[in-house]
């Protein structure tokens, strides 16, 4: 998104902090998203959870829980950063069109 008029660009640095465990054939990812005290959720962070599972089938290759575990964490983190940037906006339209009435 461009900057207002007159002013500089926006720039600002979020982490994310991925923790994945393994317990026997289940892979479990957590997500937390650190955006530097936005508003997100009310805390300036947003969490997310996943799990993947090794069939009996396949090959027990931890790497290959971790990246679909969190790969799915990564997904849902997207999926509700996406909803409350939509939400924001909806509500920051909603606040100007008050304003001008």
């Amino acid at each position: 998104m461009s900057a207002l008029a007159g002013e500089g660009p926006h720039t600002s640095e979020w982490q994310v902090r991925l923790v994945i465990t393994e317990d026997g054939d289940v892979t479990r990812a957590h997500a937390v998203l650190e955006s530097g005290g936005t508003a997100m959720e009310g805390t300036g962070a947003m969490q997310a959870d996943a799990e993947a599972r090794r069939s009996t089938h396949d090959p027990a290759v931890p790497a290959i829980g971790d990246e679909l575990a969190v790969g799915r964490a990564l997904l849902d983190l997207g999926h509700r950063l996406v909803h409350a940037g939509s939400v924001a906006a909806e509500a920051a339209e909603s606040a100007r069109r008050r304003d001008t009435e």
